[in-house]
């Protein structure tokens, strides 16, 4: 889905700028120089995902255009070349998405950030805990303006069994004082189940005479805001945490992961599996773990080159996926992937493998104007008894390279005693 954006603005150098960065973006862009041409645009195409809004026009020096442009429903970013006392106050008594003055480079950075996280911020949910309905509903609406997928409860007994049917929220706002349970001791029972890496928390309060901002901090919050919000405070705290909370998923998606492939590394392999195993214990299905070899990889370099390689080990990874979409997958290093497959029996697990062996056979690999086909050996093992996930994958590799042994394409499916 192509998102459109609006950029109002005269300075012809300025809106060339922000075209470039929403393009980057993926964003769609259309240009308006006037207050006039805004009104004609919008006459015929009033459905722009956001805008950014300059506050002087030639037609509309006293940013008459923000609230006409505000009126069809799009989200808003309000750009300025000067910002005093009396324009920041009537800008921010707006329902608009933030504002960014003119001044230097660092203006179009933070541009940036936000555009990029009206596209993201919808697939991020955050539940709202406040027992005052206007507070709570305030909260909600600042939220919402930033595109964000929004939750809200009175109280904290309810928020528990929120978070536990949700499992995908990311964020928690909570109100301190309120009947039954406090925001402090919801936090505490919040921290007993996730970490800070796990789950932001951000407690407020309206009073000036509690602790609250220490108590909250001191017991695992990630931050703390005082009501009423001033609403630029609210979202810079609140998209620091999100890139904060990204960059560690980051992190830790590296750590566990094949940098190429994105399948799990040979390490968090070894650990997912090993996991697997103690939880399926009465499982009656057959466990078959498989290693999967590409033939003559060495080959396929030399006479192409490196990124060759690269594409036939994105593509083999990419068809694991296909094919093993809920199963646990990785890439053990160099050309050599692992599958733990869940099957019936161990009849279906073989025809699955064999299924994957045609379909990698039948690929056509192109990387500048040269092209290639591959094929995979496949050593294979159930997994039965208490060995450990090591003995399974010296069976597994005994099975491979008997398999290669004997030529290409070939699967060998041992039977664990």
């Amino acid at each position: 889905m192509v998102h459109k954006l609006l950029v109002v603005e005269d300075n012809q150098s300025i809106g060339k700028v922000i075209e470039k960065i929403a393009t980057s973006l993926g964003f769609q862009v259309t240009i308006a120089q006037s207050f006039a041409q805004v009104k004609t645009i919008l006459a015929h195409n009033p459905n722009f995902f956001a805008a950014t809004i300059d506050v002087n026009l030639p037609d509309a020096p006293n940013g008459e255009v923000i609230p006409y442009v505000l009126q069809s429903n799009i989200p808003s970013i309000v750009m300025t070349g000067r910002m005093d006392a009396l324009t920041r106050k009537k800008i921010l008594s707006l329902p608009v998405i933030d504002y960014i003055t003119k001044e230097n480079a660092q203006a179009y950075h933070y541009l940036l950030r936000v555009l990029n996280n009206q596209l993201t911020n919808k697939d991020i949910s955050v539940l709202v805990v406040d027992s005052s309905l206007t507070s709570c509903n305030e909260t909600v609406e600042l939220l919402k303006r930033r595109n964000f997928t929004t939750l809200a409860v009175p109280d904290g007994t309810k928020a528990l069994k929120v978070l536990e049917d949700n499992p995908d929220i990311k964020i928690v706002i909570t109100a301190h004082n309120m009947p039954g349970m406090t925001g402090i001791e919801l936090l505490q029972k919040i921290r007993k189940q996730h970490t800070n890496n796990e789950l932001i928390v951000i407690g407020t309060s309206r009073s000036s005479k509690d602790t609250a901002s220490a108590k909250f901090i001191k017991n695992g919050a990630d931050d703390f805001l005082k009501k009423p919000f001033c609403p630029e405070e609210f979202y810079c705290r609140i998209m620091q945490h999100i890139e904060k909370f990204h960059n560690l998923e980051k992190i830790h998606l590296a750590d566990n992961h094949d940098y190429l492939t994105n399948l799990l590394n040979y390490r968090h392999f070894i650990t997912t599996v090993t996991e697997a195993q103690e939880m399926s214990l009465d499982d009656p299905s057959t466990s078959v773990l498989a290693i999967i070899d590409i033939d003559n990889f060495k080959s396929i370099n030399e006479t192409h080159c490196n990124s060759m390689g690269d594409k036939v080990l994105i593509s083999l990874a990419q068809n694991l996926e296909k094919q093993f979409s809920d199963q646990i997958l990785a890439r053990l290093g160099g050309n050599q992937f692992a599958a733990l497959i869940k099957a019936e029996n161990i009849e279906a697990a073989k025809a699955q493998l064999q299924t994957l062996q045609q379909t990698i056979s039948q690929l056509e690999i192109k990387d500048n104007g040269n092209q290639t086909n591959f094929s995979v050996c496949i050593g294979a093992t159930t997994m039965k008894g208490e060995n450990s996930i090591d003995a399974f994958l010296k069976i597994a590799n005994d099975a491979i390279i008997k398999a290669k042994s004997e030529g290409k394409n070939k699967l060998i499916l041992t039977e664990a005693s």
